[in-house]
């Protein structure tokens, strides 16, 4: 059985008490037995403070939006993921859309994240999905597996059962659009059967596929009542504890 997972994903958001009182609100409403993994991804400057308020609650882990594609070196603004290792990260977000989109970053670079990210045994939470003009020209099977082909089928199976896959179709991210339930399986049905096609039914089953795009407190129970959909990577909705800590309780009750 797949633990469900739910990672909120703040972006560029929150000044630093908007932030603590958050994290503190998630903390403090979250029950000792929620059924699901917790992931929180703040900014960079908030990892360390973040850490310390979530220790005191078992289940809560702590994730960096991204990292760099390089080791160490003259790379002004850039953050390693041994830096990342070292204040306490488990989890870095890797591919999300706005990265590539506003960053240009392209199959190659993303390999290299995800390797620097599995060298400091830091967890992937590796990001792919499509255009509106890809799913309408009927691309979007091909350009996710192009994308998982070419920045994380590389991996052998022993580091690739350490990642974990969200889908985000991207007409779907921040725009209050939803996929269905129905395209959501579909397509995470399809990111499973690749999986099992490159590297056996094990791990195929084992992995943990979330979904992203406008999932709130409303939509997140019929989402993750999909079989391949084993959890959220959610945005706007992670910013308001109330909303977040429904998400959670719905990814718990529905496994």
């Amino acid at each position: 059985m797949r633990t469900p997972l739910v990672a909120g994903n703040w972006k560029m958001n929150l000044q630093y008490a908007e932030a603590m009182t958050l994290v503190d609100a998630i903390v403090d409403g979250l029950p000792e037995n929620n059924g699901a993994e917790i992931v929180l991804a703040p900014p960079t400057i908030y990892l360390h403070d973040v850490l310390d308020r979530i220790q005191r609650k078992p289940g809560i882990a702590l994730s960096a939006q991204d990292v760099s594609a390089y080791e160490r070196g003259a790379f002004t603004g850039e953050v390693a993921a041994s830096m990342l290792a070292s204040v306490g990260v488990e989890y870095v977000i890797v591919g999300h859309s706005e990265r590539r989109e506003y960053h240009h970053e392209d199959h190659p670079l993303l390999a290299a994240k995800v390797d620097r990210v599995l060298e400091q045994s830091l967890l992937p939470i590796f990001c792919c999905g499509e255009k509106l003009d890809d799913r309408t020209a009927g691309r979007h099977f091909e350009l996710i597996e192009q994308q998982l082909h070419e920045s994380l089928f590389h991996l052998s199976p022993e580091k690739v059962t350490e990642c974990v896959i969200a889908y985000e179709p991207v007409w779907a991210i921040g725009t209050g659009v939803v996929a269905t339930t129905g395209q959501a399986q579909e397509m995470h049905r399809f990111i499973r059967q690749l999986l099992f096609a490159r590297y056996g039914e094990p791990i195929a089953s084992e992995m943990r596929i979330l979904y992203g795009g406008s999932v709130n407190a409303t939509n997140a129970s019929d989402l993750f009542t999909c079989p391949d959909v084993d959890g959220g990577l959610v945005g706007g909705a992670s910013l308001k504890a109330v909303d977040f800590l429904s998400i959670i309780a719905a990814a718990g009750t529905n496994r």
